[in-house]
């Protein structure tokens, strides 16, 4: 196939040329009813937000230039079939689960995992079994998960239907994709894989393994966040005999909008051309930065900018030096404090922190100019800090208790409690930090002292929580009745 191709793209383009009168959705007719916003970003893009019709073929239902495209996107990324997503990657992770799952099945999850695979589980009626990840106790992170916890849990659960790995987390970090994946094939287990942060990986050889070149059965992949495509584009690759393309199409159709965004399908056909044919020169382009940063970070008195000498260390087998994880603690600050710090003092936004870090992302769109104004301000606020270490605080509780499953908690009658008198009470609803998205308690699971403790740490930092009803969280749904 033709990876300089660009089927959706082009067919948008002749659209958008022939001037075509439109009694067609969506209202705004090409931005004349949206004219602020078409002064703002200009007339080309709402000229582009077209609807689904035979010469632009049918999201749903693709057998035009959308199926062409996602053709190329399965050969580019080593798959044998490829969906786009416009509801990114939560849409994808959610579909995994329902085509690998039915109610009542067991599905071996990590701890770590983002929200979106709860989403999955009660949409499914999976039962999940939560493996728990390796902690880097200096950095206050989740690592990956080993050989040995996936043998555990599979011994323990012998009929469980799939796996699901993260490739790689949010700081860069990969388990030994390929093991994992051999040794949940030998027990006839489907290997699901959040790739939502490795999107860029296929196309160079300085990152860690992918889903699809390890011969998983399905992965899910953020095009938006690491390969250049717009907010909210995504993509699910399908690979192998487990899961059948009837099964994924079936399930897509449930959740999948039958007006998908054309502005988002041509971001992904772009950035897929432009990976697969110019993406190892980028990429080398992006880790010369990365790599510069984080060695001029180094030489900084009070940080630590994390990297492959991780690779060997409990549950990281491999690194994405794109993720530029700055530990911060050494300064006497909270990632949550730099990240305030940074923006308000020296226009910096980065990408997520946490109690201990920041996480800036360098990626393909990435100028020197850009990284060399983060190390600077971190060089000032080093010069201006007097050192102290920040006290460590607690890391995440581990293993809460699952009393129901998600599904039935997300069913069953629900009461609010203040959020000091929740102990032993079943939750409700979802507590997580947001980012990374992963669930400090779940519904389903027993509310510990440790979990409210953890909770009242992440609001005195000013975190930004998300999952519940009660948006500053003094109190929390739980299962019962008033």
């Amino acid at each position: 196939m033709n990876q300089l191709k660009t089927p959706v793209f082009d067919a948008v383009k002749r659209y958008v040329d022939s001037n075509v009168i439109q009694f067609h959705v969506p209202g705004h007719k090409q931005g004349a009813g949206l004219a602020e916003l078409r002064e703002y970003i200009g007339e080309r893009a709402l000229q582009m937000d077209a609807n689904g019709m035979e010469d632009l073929d049918f999201a749903n239902n693709p057998t035009g230039v959308i199926y062409e495209s996602e053709m190329l996107a399965a050969q580019a990324f080593g798959a044998q079939h490829a969906y786009f997503l416009v509801n990114g990657t939560t849409s994808g992770v959610q579909a995994m689960i329902m085509s690998a799952c039915q109610p009542g099945d067991k599905i071996i999850i990590p701890r770590n995992a983002h929200k979106s695979t709860i989403g999955g589980i009660i949409l499914s009626g999976a039962m999940p079994v939560y493996v728990q990840p390796e902690i880097n106790e200096k950095l206050g992170i989740a690592m990956g998960i080993t050989e040995e916890s996936l043998k555990k849990a599979i011994k323990e659960n012998p009929h469980a239907k799939a796996v699901f790995i993260i490739n790689p987390t949010y700081y860069g970090v990969a388990s030994d994709l390929k093991s994992l994946v051999r040794i949940a094939h030998r027990h006839e287990m489907a290997v699901l894989v959040d790739e939502a942060h490795g999107a860029h990986m296929s196309f160079h050889d300085d990152f860690p393994l992918t889903a699809m070149e390890v011969g998983a059965d399905m992965s899910a992949v953020s095009t938006h966040k690491t390969a250049g495509s717009l907010t909210q584009s995504s993509l699910l690759l399908l690979r192998g005999n487990m899961i059948s393309p009837e099964r994924v199409k079936q399930v897509l159709n449930l959740t999948y909008t039958s007006s998908a965004s054309y502005l988002l399908m041509c971001s992904l056909d772009i950035a897929r051309k432009q990976l697969a044919t110019k993406g190892s020169d980028m990429l080398e382009e992006t880790l010369r930065l990365a790599r510069m940063a984080r060695d001029e970070i180094n030489k900084i008195e009070g940080v630590y900018a994390f990297g492959k000498e991780l690779i060997g260390t409990p549950g990281c087998f491999d690194f994405d030096e794109t993720k530029l994880g700055i530990c911060v603690s050494g300064l006497g600050y909270t990632g949550y404090e730099m990240e305030a710090k940074l923006r308000k003092e020296y226009n910096i936004q980065i990408e997520m922190s946490d109690l201990s870090n920041i996480l800036a992302i360098v990626s393909i769109g990435d100028k020197e100019e850009n990284l060399t104004a983060l190390i600077n301000a971190l060089k000032d606020i080093s010069e201006k800090t007097e050192k102290k270490e920040y006290p460590k605080t607690p890391f995440i509780p581990q293993n809460p208790k699952m009393i129901v499953s998600p599904r039935d908690a997300f069913y069953s009658p629900k009461k609010i409690v203040p959020l000091d008198k929740s102990v032993g009470e079943i939750a409700g609803e979802m507590v997580m930090a947001y980012p990374p998205g992963i669930p400090v308690v779940c519904m389903g699971e027993r509310i510990t002292q440790d979990i409210v403790d953890y909770i009242k740490i992440l609001k005195e930092q000013r975190t930004q929580l998300q999952g519940t009803a009660d948006p500053y969280i003094n109190s929390i749904m739980v299962l019962g009745v008033d």
